[in-house]
């Protein structure tokens, strides 16, 4: 998921007109061309509203018949969802409240008490996305790819995911217990303590006196600062070769990914450029940084997506970075969150994004320089370094560059 900042109004204008040509339907108040009062509609306008007439034909129906609790609150937000799921884009999406603020806390970095992981509707099954370092979730073994099946016992699916999410937070030191599905391995429970969780996105260290490891779990707003304080850290003690492992990240902020990719890329070069439906292009250049030259190895897998591929790309196409492991995801789109008032936004798709030679990845993703499989019996396993063979083979390849 790629977030390009920008504002949207068009939408509030197309809800407010619905929510007045609502009353012609319903109580024949709207006067199509008259002043007195009521809204003045064109008659393409009024042509365009009167496609629209089921929705409020059978609203009032519903108030008629329907034995339960009803508000038209959640008659509009089940409509509007109906809208971008029958688009097939599980990228494009129509966030409520609670979704907006939960979306919000993981773009911009905001602690929360919970378990640690970034999920989403797949094909109506709640997929994990991410789990971040040192988490609750992390510690419980759970991975990137589990299928989330119950919480605490309730079964819940893709449609359940912001009702799952909040049935994860809660107050701090309780458990959930959580059934995952893994490839090679079936159902089975997990426990995890809940914490307060820090959307700590970059984290590095030495592995010797010359090589450093850097690890982003996601893009948000504050991951290209971060990783330029933990770059620079590093090279404070000494590194003079980096590992950077983008394994598992499915992608987050544009301008983030920009931000890393800037301290491997001479500045003014093209990092990568998006092309909107109308063809309009936008460029990101690199700002330059204090690692170009320096022996880069990237760790890649089947859930490198989005904005990590933006970073992987840049990289392979200036011959910055040796790419190590498994193909990567394949997500050559950009999303933009846009602001639909009431404490709810729309996510949509708005632009395919190029690396800097003009390659699209859409569906197709990057094929790494060296390619390494992660063995499925590992991945049922707790991490361990020493035997994961992608990073040893980036840890051999890297220090046969700085000898």
């Amino acid at each position: 998921m790629l977030k390009n900042k920008k504002k949207w109004i068009a939408i509030t204008v197309v809800i407010v007109l619905l929510t007045d040509i609502a009353a012609f339907f319903i109580g024949n108040r709207v006067s199509l061309g008259l002043t007195n009062g009521n809204v003045e509609i064109s008659r393409s306008s009024y042509n365009e509203i009167m496609k629209f007439q089921k929705l409020f034909l059978v609203r009032d129906e519903l108030y008629k018949y329907y034995n339960g609790k009803i508000s038209d609150d959640t008659l509009v937000s089940g409509a509007i969802k109906g809208m971008t799921d029958s688009l097939k884009d599980p990228y494009t999406v129509f966030m409520d409240e609670s979704e907006s603020k939960d979306f919000n806390s993981q773009i911009q970095g905001q602690d929360y008490v919970g378990i640690g992981i970034q999920v989403s509707n797949e094909n109506n099954k709640i997929v994990v996305e991410a789990v971040f370092a040192d988490s609750p979730a992390e510690k419980a073994g759970i991975k990137a790819k589990d299928v989330i099946e119950k919480v605490g016992g309730v079964a819940v699916t893709g449609n359940d995911l912001n009702k799952a999410v909040s049935m994860m937070k809660g107050k701090e030191n309780t458990d959930v217990t959580i059934t995952l599905n893994r490839a090679g391995k079936g159902s089975f429970d997990v426990k995890a303590t809940r914490k307060k969780v820090s959307y700590s996105t970059v984290t590095g260290e030495m592995i010797n006196d010359k090589i450093g490891y850097i690890n982003i779990t996601m893009f948000d707003e504050n991951t290209g600062k971060n990783f330029n304080k933990e770059l620079a850290e590093l090279q404070s003690k000494g590194m003079k070769g980096l590992i950077l492992d983008l394994r598992d990240n499915g992608g987050g902020v544009l301008e983030d990914s920009v931000s890393v990719a800037s301290n491997f890329i001479e500045k003014d070069k093209i990092v990568t450029y998006i092309v909107d439906k109308n063809n309009k292009k936008e460029v990101y250049k690199s700002d330059g940084g204090s690692a170009i030259g320096m022996p880069l190895m990237v760790l890649v897998n089947g859930n490198t997506a989005s904005a990590s591929e933006i970073l992987s790309g840049a990289l392979k196409d200036y011959k910055a970075a040796t790419l190590i492991g498994e193909k990567t995801f394949g997500k050559g789109i950009v999303q933009s969150t846009l602001n639909t008032g009431d404490s709810t936004q729309l996510k949509v798709t708005i632009a395919k994004w190029y690396t800097p030679l003009g390659e699209n990845i859409n569906h197709t993703g990057f094929k790494p320089d060296v390619e390494i499989k992660y063995p499925q019996d590992l991945m049922n396993k707790v991490y361990d370094r020493n035997t994961d063979p992608q990073f040893k083979k980036a840890l051999d390849m890297v220090s046969e560059k700085v000898k």
